[in-house]
């Protein structure tokens, strides 16, 4: 595997756990009776709060990557 390889596996596993925390975010914040525009705020905020030093060291040690909030 080279070096470019591995940096768009570990580019793809954030991305998958990105949006991840935006669904759920979404989710729980439409659940709660939120308007659109407070999902979609809850949703980034979701991303924004993401763990992405936990989710690099999952990443390196099982080569899964799970949502971290």
């Amino acid at each position: 595997m080279t070096s470019n390889d591995s940096k768009a596996e570990t580019a793809e596993k954030i991305r998958e756990a990105c949006i991840r925390a935006a669904k759920e975010g979404f989710r729980e914040a439409s659940m709660s009776g939120l308007c659109t525009d407070g999902a979609m705020e809850a949703a980034v905020s979701a991303i924004q709060s993401l763990d992405l030093e936990k989710i690099l060291d999952d990443s390196r040690e099982s080569g899964e990557v799970k949502p971290y909030t």
